[in-house]
């Protein structure tokens, strides 16, 4: 690897390990081995826009772990859109588990949107990817769907609400078949669909 990868490694140890504002240009350059901290300049222009590159490649390689699960739920034929949904939050509640630092690592860094414009805007940059992702892989719209960005937005909401109750209180937080028997009763649906 080249300085520039070993600093984006080192970037994500240091998000999960220390979180996005605790990260100092030090920490970076300590986990990378000790690259140069004028080569976080010269490769990123700065310790934020480093962050923001690993952040988002770590958000990347989840997205494609998780899209492989998805994959085989989303082929099932004999499932109902129920049973699809419940399948297919159990395998996003099981990457919660197994991705938990970058969860931590994210809402960091959602709370410092007031106070870092660079941060704002790398998470507005990738609330429409993943809007758009989501609605693809667990609903099978394409992005140019005219629905693709509701129906997005709604497995938004969801994928950052249930993250957040997993990361404050997990013995506690909804399971995949909570979420199907409430989708079932708030749409008046059989919940065996």
């Amino acid at each position: 690897m080249g300085n520039r990868e070993d600093l984006i490694a080192g970037a994500k140890r240091c998000l999960y390990d220390k979180g996005y504002a605790r990260t100092s240009i030090r920490d970076i350059t300590a986990a990378a081995g000790g690259v140069s901290m004028a080569a976080i300049g010269y490769h990123f222009g700065s310790k934020e826009a480093l962050l923001n590159e690993a952040l988002s490649q770590a958000s990347q390689e989840w997205g494609e772990h998780l899209g492989q699960a998805l994959a085989a739920v989303a082929a099932d034929p004999k499932a109902g859109p129920l049973q699809r949904f419940e399948a297919a939050w159990a395998q996003i509640i099981k990457s919660f588990e197994l991705h938990r630092p970058l969860w931590a690592a994210t809402f960091d860094v959602i709370g410092q949107v007031q106070h870092a414009e660079q941060a704002r805007a790398y998470l507005a940059t990738g609330l429409e990817h993943a809007r758009l992702g989501l609605a693809q892989v667990l609903a099978g719209l394409d992005p140019a769907d005219p629905n693709a960005w509701a129906v997005g937005g709604f497995y938004q909401a969801l994928l950052t609400g249930v993250m957040s109750q997993y990361l404050i209180d997990p013995e506690r937080a909804p399971t995949s078949h909570d979420l199907a028997a409430a989708l079932a009763l708030i749409t008046g649906r059989p919940a065996t669909e």
